[in-house]
């Protein structure tokens, strides 16, 4: 059974830190309530998480070796085509570099869960919060980008321990992207 909590990895994947009012409440940056251990001695000296014998656990640098290259290239590729026509999102990403940011993803994701590190020879430390600093990521924008990625990680199939783990992973990482208040138009929707 996949347990919340155990995404790790190196600095860029810590857990986010409230970023406006009320993220402290946000489901994403809640500790697991069901007694998983989370702190020094539940990961490896590398700081990954360790895994348990037939406790179902996976390891983030083993998603690569479930899902394959071809994996996330399937979860990559659903996600970008949804992109263009979305209200939120769409307008963030220039027509002319939709391409290079799919492979920009892809990379990253690949190299992030065990695969080769082409991201990081090409673009070096992702520094991911400081990449984002030019788009206006509020929690609107956080919710579609983690609902959109929801789909394609429906349409991928991957095993269910892969695809929980992803899942946290990208609804923490989601959270700390956010890099503006709610817009008041979204705040009066409530």
């Amino acid at each position: 059974m996949f347990h919340p909590g155990s995404v790790s990895g190196p600095v860029w994947n810590a857990r986010p830190r409230p970023r406006y009012q009320g993220a402290a409440t946000h489901p994403a940056s809640a500790a697991p309530t069901d007694g998983t251990a989370t702190g020094p001695a539940s990961r490896d000296r590398r700081g990954s998480p360790r895994a348990r014998p037939n406790s179902g656990h996976v390891k983030d640098i083993e998603i690569y070796d479930a899902v394959g290259e071809e994996g996330f290239r399937r979860l990559v590729a659903a996600f970008y085509r949804q992109v263009p026509d979305d209200d939120i999102l769409g307008p963030m990403y220039p027509a002319d570099d939709l391409a290079g940011a799919e492979q920009r993803l892809r990379d990253f994701l690949i190299g992030r869960f065990g695969g080769p590190q082409r991201y990081i020879e090409r673009r070096g430390h992702p520094r991911l919060r400081m990449r984002h600093v030019p788009f206006a990521i509020d929690p609107r924008a956080r919710d579609r980008w983690v609902a959109l990625m929801g789909r394609a990680l429906d349409e991928a199939g991957f095993p269910p321990p892969a695809d929980a783990l992803l899942r946290e992973f990208f609804a923490a990482v989601a959270t700390m992207m956010i890099n503006r208040p709610p817009s008041p138009a979204a705040s009066r929707q409530g």
